[in-house]
């Protein structure tokens, strides 16, 4: 099992870095495109997309510190470290939204805006389809290996995805004698970017602090009750370990067991938690009915 998981860290930085690759690409194109057809959107989604390549980056490296074996400062591995690099990624995303929110409403509010020259449209939906791409790739590893911090770059690929259509709608507006909704479309680019960053962030706090899902823990039990031997369930309790789930049982069986019989229940239990839900590790205690 803790092969299979650093293989799959292996695979997951592999998202990470086409994520890094598209961000540049797709920023020095917007950056530019956006300057020269005098686009504040665009600019403002290339500014977005900049910050990304900062943000995948931590993810890169959460993802190969989280590889890191066990040693006497870290005797449980260095899971977390996937989580916390969501964490920092989040952060990253916060500074540049509010950034981008603070540049797009003083652009509102300077009037006189120039309509955008209609190639920044044309470039703004190609970056969304290719977004779009990235996220498709990045969701399915993410589901295949169970990583929180590929989801979340999976998640900001996909809010990326929408900026850069929110940001055709605007500059295509403006063709319309709406010159300020441009500006006014990157303020929405500003909030989104917030979004995300706040989803984000929600979710590695959340495990950070070993925060779970009751439902899942519910499932957990109900698994555990089907088991032969086992007489009820005392007490469950579920964290992660990164993307990894521990959990904590304590189940009832007879009290007139042999000790090696209630030990191949407590085996038992193990395995089909492991095997139906994917989990990592469970510690199993016995106590008698």
């Amino acid at each position: 099992m803790e092969q299979q998981r650093y293989h799959d860290l292996k695979l997951g930085e592999k998202g990470a870095i086409i994520s890094i690759i598209a961000y540049i690409c797709l920023s020095v194109i917007k950056l530019w495109i956006g300057y020269f057809s005098n686009s504040e959107a665009l600019k403002a989604d290339g500014l977005n997309n900049a910050t990304d390549i900062v943000a995948s980056v931590a993810v890169l490296i959460g993802l190969r510190l989280s590889q890191k074996p066990a040693d006497h400062d870290h005797p449980y591995g260095h899971w977390k470290a996937e989580t916390v690099a969501s964490l920092i990624a989040s952060f990253i995303m916060m500074a540049v939204g509010i950034q981008v929110l603070f540049e797009a409403i003083s652009s509102v509010f300077e009037g006189n805006h120039e309509s955008p020259d209609l190639i920044s449209a044309w470039t703004g939906i190609g970056c969304a389809i290719v977004m779009f791409l990235v996220y498709r790739y990045n969701k399915r590893l993410a589901t295949k290996i169970n990583s929180q911090a590929v989801m979340a770059a999976a998640k900001d690929n996909l809010s990326d995805a929408w900026v850069s259509i929110g940001t055709v709608i605007g500059i295509i507006g403006a063709q319309f004698h709406l010159p300020w909704l441009d500006p006014l479309t990157a303020v929405l680019v500003g909030f989104l970017i917030c979004k995300t960053a706040w989803d984000i962030f929600r979710d590695a706090s959340h495990h950070l602090t070993d925060g779970f899902d009751e439902n899942i823990v519910q499932n957990y039990k109900e698994t555990v009750k089907q088991v032969y031997g086992v007489a009820g369930v005392k007490d469950i309790r579920a964290r992660n370990y990164g993307s990894n789930t521990v959990v904590d049982i304590v189940i009832l069986v007879r009290s007139n067991l042999d000790i090696r019989v209630a030990h191949d229940i407590s085996d038992q239990v193990e395995h089909e938690l492991k095997e139906r839900h994917g989990v990592y590790d469970v510690h199993v205690h016995i106590e008698p009915k």
